[in-house]
């Protein structure tokens, strides 16, 4: 199985990408397909669907797998075994995102492009297949959804000095904070005086989290 396509996202680590597709709508990524299937033929008729499946591979994990694994949502000490989970560390790292259709740019100089919004994907992710979200099918409203239920999921306020701000181009701003209000630190990490970091954009992102706020101190360029 070969790659048809690769991502292009502000992501250039896994940290700080949210855990789960469209967690973050202001995300916005695009796919960029090989040079061997850069027909715009492939794509007739895909501008009619709002939302996408993108079907990728964990590239950062190949030959690492696990029969269980402890979910961060779990606070990290909870096994359970893979297949009740989407964790990265599988037989066949095989992801799964559903993904905003927002544009189809039918030329450019790679060929076709699709832009998406909120995506969970790092920067230069390959993409293995493209398929149309069906709600008929796809959606499934009565689905129990054990530890991933909703109700457990909540955002923080940021608190994001305009000086710094300022550092950040005005497009990815909102993404940004919305990428912080999700609390990137893993669930079992709670030292109010750690600080962390990760790339977006170019710029490398630092913040704490004390009392449950997410406190922005630094954005640079990143190495």
């Amino acid at each position: 199985m070969t790659p048809i396509a690769h991502i292009r996202s502000d992501f250039s680590s896994k940290f700080g990408i949210p855990r789960q597709a469209g967690l973050v709508e202001q995300l916005r990524a695009t796919v960029v397909f090989t040079p061997q299937l850069r027909d715009p033929q492939a794509l007739r008729g895909i501008e009619e669907f709002s939302h996408l499946w993108l079907l990728w591979e964990f590239s950062e994990n190949k030959g690492r797998w696990s029969p269980t694994v402890r979910p961060p949502r779990l606070g990290g000490n909870n096994r359970l075994g893979v297949f009740a989970t989407r964790s990265p560390f599988r037989p066949n790292p095989i992801g799964l995102s559903c993904v905003e259709l927002v544009e189809v740019i039918p030329a450019s100089p790679h060929g076709p492009l699709l832009v998406v919004a909120g995506a969970d994907l790092m920067d230069g992710t390959p993409i293995l297949d493209i398929k149309p979200y069906v709600p008929y099918s796809d959606c499934r409203p009565e689905a129990t959804q054990s530890f991933t239920a909703p109700g457990q999921n909540y955002l923080l306020p940021v608190d994001f000095p305009p000086a710094l701000l300022q550092r950040v181009p005005p497009d990815r701003r909102e993404a940004l904070r919305g990428v912080l209000a999700q609390d990137p630190r893993p669930a079992y990490q709670d030292d109010p005086n750690r600080v962390y970091g990760f790339g977006f954009a170019g710029l490398e992102v630092r913040f704490r989290v004390q009392d449950n706020r997410v406190q922005v101190v630094g954005v640079e360029p990143a190495p």
